[in-house]
């Protein structure tokens, strides 16, 4: 596996542990991400994401993770120079715009702000310096954006140059059918694969649709250098409740070593 190619998969994967379906305690969610670095995978940001509102039970264990993403799930951002937070993600309220919702927060320097928006027609105002945020599933069939959604906020980041990270429903590479569900889970490679078409110019839908996995994988391994760095400066990663499925079905499919 060349250095470009790898490249497509370095830091792609945020630590959701505490999120569901996973949902681990605390303690559990932190010594998994202690293994991890450990071990060093580098598909895997060892980013930890974590709830706002859970901020001080971290604050209580032995073990710090060396990067921090917080999630908004309350109105006020809580202190957090202590802790080595890099990004804030939170919803877009009903009815603000992304610029007031900047001068609310007053997040310091060197934190990013990722905002999430439905998937779908995009229509935004987004300030220099701030991402979006996109949720490809849930716990329910609904919460799963149809492809053409999905792919209508890939053209949007692209066209703008917007930043953006993932989150929920992406649990393993390829697109799949959940029959717990009754729904086609969208793939992380289906989506990494949609952003390289939407750089190189054409429709992201058919990659987003697509579940021939000997396709994909031609596709992936055929990525060229440039779009696969514009690419991931693009989409910067995605959260997954899992940390070892990722790595795992990018060594089944030979993407990584």
């Amino acid at each position: 596996m060349d250095l470009v190619t790898m490249s497509v998969y370095t830091e792609l994967v945020d630590d959701a542990g505490l999120f569901p379906p996973t949902s681990l305690h605390m303690d559990e969610a932190l010594a998994r991400n202690r293994r991890d670095l450990e071990h060093g995978s580098p598909v895997l940001t060892h980013r930890f994401l974590c709830p706002a509102s859970r901020l001080h039970r971290l604050r209580d264990m032995e073990y710090r993770p060396r990067r921090i993403g917080l999630i908004l799930d309350q109105e006020e951002v809580p202190p957090f120079g202590d802790l080595p937070v890099d990004l804030v993600e939170t919803v877009l309220p009903p009815g603000m715009t992304i610029e007031a919702l900047v001068g609310r927060l007053r997040l310091p320097a060197g934190v990013r702000l990722f905002v999430e928006v439905a998937a779908g027609k995009v229509s935004v105002e987004v300030p220099e310096g701030v991402g979006l945020k996109v949720r490809c599933g849930g716990l329910t069939a609904d919460a799963f954006p149809p492809a053409e959604h999905l792919a209508a906020f890939i053209g949007f980041c692209v066209e703008h140059d917007v930043p953006f990270k993932a989150t929920a429903g992406l649990h393993h590479a390829v697109r799949h059918f959940d029959p717990t569900l009754g729904v086609d889970r969208h793939g992380f490679l289906n989506l990494l694969l949609a952003v390289c078409e939407a750089v190189d110019g054409r429709d992201p839908v058919p990659v987003l649709r697509a579940t021939d996995v000997g396709h994909l994988v031609r596709l992936a391994q055929a990525v060229p250098d440039e779009t696969a760095k514009r690419a991931r400066r693009l989409l910067v990663s995605y959260g997954s409740c899992s940390t070892s499925i990722p790595v795992e079905d990018l060594r089944t499919l030979g993407l990584i070593a």
